[in-house]
């Protein structure tokens, strides 16, 4: 059993799989996933544990199935922590996605190394999935468009700043306007306060998202893929033009490729 993690700036995902069996001849099932408040860096490895140990039993499970582990973290500060946990409540050393780890995505950009590990790891999901040429586009924190050649090289890509950002950044600087659930809104044209907010976020940001995929796939050609990720990814492909695939689980089946690319690299404590 495989404990993905993908640790972001708000929120982190996990997802428990049943890994591939070729003697029954059955495929990797994902058992189980959960989605949290990323942990503040003051969190001890121990309440850490204490919290992955609820979520497993309030669905049924036990910590002890778990005997591999793939992590990709954005979050710098809570990375010792998370080996810590691996290794105190799991007895597992993690693999983390960081130089050193086989991923089969060349990335052909100025410098390889400031590339997020969130983003590699989609573009490993992406291209299994889909092939090339293919752009991602993960809406979370920040909104990141990564785009991948025919052959499955990482070319580049964009970073705008997420949904959540742009609604705070407005409820923050105009101290008149409420704070809204953000959601689409029931028409383009509005006749109250909050009505007139949710339009200008929803389809102002579907435009935002949709000029910057018109351009790029303009670039590509037009068999170029896209798909989606990330937490508003269903809300704001509903709207667009250009997205033509949402998969909210894509960075969770790239950790678990990635895992099983570099099978030498994690084993249990002491084997």
């Amino acid at each position: 059993m495989l404990l993905a993690m993908d640790v972001g700036n708000t929120n982190t995902v996990l997802g428990l799989y049943r890994l591939a069996n070729e003697a029954t001849a059955t495929g990797p099932e994902l058992v189980a996933n959960w989605r949290i408040t990323t942990p503040s860096s003051k969190l001890t490895s121990d309440e850490f544990g204490i919290l992955l140990r609820n979520l497993f039993g309030l669905k049924g499970l036990e910590i002890g199935v778990v005997d591999g582990i793939a992590i990709s973290s954005v979050v710098p500060p809570l990375d010792s922590t998370l080996r810590q946990v691996c290794e105190l409540y799991f007895h597992v050393r993690p693999v983390f996605v960081e130089p050193g780890v086989k991923t089969g995505i060349p990335v052909l950009t100025d410098n390889p190394a400031e590339l997020g590990a969130d983003r590699i790891v989609n573009c490993i999901a992406a291209f299994e999935r889909f092939g090339g040429p293919c752009i991602v586009v993960d809406m979370g924190t920040a909104t990141t468009f990564d785009v991948l050649s025919k052959k499955g090289e990482f070319l580049g890509g964009a970073i705008a700043p997420g949904l959540g950002i742009s609604a705070d950044a407005l409820f923050s600087r105009a101290a008149r306007l409420p704070r809204i659930d953000i959601k689409k809104p029931a028409k383009v044209i509005g006749t109250g306060t909050v009505d007139n907010i949710q339009i200008g976020l929803y389809y102002g940001y579907i435009g935002l998202v949709d000029g910057i995929l018109e351009r790029m796939i303009a670039e590509m050609g037009p068999e170029t893929k896209t798909v989606a990720t990330g937490g508003l990814a269903k809300l704001i492909a509903g709207g667009s033009k250009y997205i033509g695939a949402v998969d909210e689980l894509l960075t969770l089946t790239g950790l678990r490729l990635i895992y099983e690319r570099n099978l030498d690299r994690h084993k249990k404590r002491g084997t």
